[in-house]
């Protein structure tokens, strides 16, 4: 035991934070992606311009950024601790869950690719959307589960070591992560199309629902009496346990606003409709008066 709490958790440098880029094989494949990912996204949005129509500029930073907190988690100095600090591991849990999938969910990507795509691509992309495995994936009790399920099953059960164990199967659990939060964002926050749209009050209680499971899982780790893994000391587990609470917390508060502000767009979408009904009623009632019949 002396001897893991000398190499466990070791210090974190700025240095090694700000200039500890990944150059394995497979961090390198994920950046090739990524850098992919942005420049068709850019080339979209070129394409619609060419063709006179616009596309939001936050939508696009929004998605640029989301894809650099992924790289920030998996290619930067953060990922060569994510085996030995547990507090650093959970920053890269969290910005692949949460901070990433919100940002890319808010981008729109699907949207921007399906208006930019020539019409056999466009058929193509809907049809995958309505495909049966897309609705099963997407269905937002699905995503509920398959979040909170993920969380519990990583931290309280012997895969988080495992992660450790087996280097391939924890860049696998970075996939899942990420895939697994763009679901659950995109089903609440996303401006994408969607099989399934739920309403905004079903939005916000998919969100409400989350936050004791959340708070109880990083409540469970700041109260553990052993160290999640022989790899990090105790008061590392217990620091990484508040990061998760509190973080996690954070995010859930990111979305009740987004919500919020989707919430008030909406409603001023439907006032400047109804505006419009009442105003062409008004213009008929008119044209009948002066036009009368008989």
């Amino acid at each position: 035991m002396i001897y893991f709490a000398v190499i466990a958790s070791p210090p974190v440098r700025l240095h090694q934070l700000l200039f500890g880029v990944q150059l394995n094989p497979l961090a390198i494949v994920s950046l090739i992606l990524e850098a992919a990912s942005i420049y068709l996204y850019l080339y979209g949005k070129k394409h619609l311009m060419v063709k006179g129509r616009s596309w939001s500029g936050a939508k696009t930073a929004s998605f640029i950024t989301g894809v650099f907190l992924v790289w920030v988690a998996t290619g930067s100095g953060l990922a060569s601790y994510d085996d030995s600090v547990f507090e650093m591991h959970v920053i890269q849990h969290l910005l692949l869950m949460n901070f990433a999938p919100i940002c890319i969910a808010l981008g729109a990507p699907i949207t921007i690719a399906t208006q930019a795509s020539p019409r056999r691509i466009q058929v193509k992309i809907v049809a995958i959307l309505h495909s049966k495995p897309i609705r099963f994936l997407t269905f937002p009790a699905f995503t509920w589960i398959a979040n909170f399920a993920t969380m519990y099953l990583y931290f309280l059960t012997p895969i988080y070591q495992l992660s450790l164990d087996h280097p391939l199967f924890h860049d696998y659990t970075h996939l899942h992560f990420l895939l697994v939060g763009l679901l659950f964002w995109t089903t609440i926050i996303g401006v994408d199309p969607s099989p399934w749209r739920p309403g905004i009050v079903a939005r916000l209680g998919f969100i409400l629902s989350g936050i004791p499971f959340s708070a109880f899982l990083g409540i469970a780790i700041m109260g553990m009496r052993n160290s999640i893994s022989p790899a990090h000391t105790l008061a590392d587990t217990h620091a990484g346990g508040a990061l998760l609470w509190g973080l996690g917390e954070f995010t859930n508060v990111i979305g009740l606003l987004i919500l919020a502000y989707q919430w008030s767009k909406l409603d001023a979408r439907q006032a400047k409709r109804i505006d419009r009904e009442l105003d062409k009623q008004l213009l008929e009632e008119a044209k009948g008066e002066n036009f009368p019949h008989g």
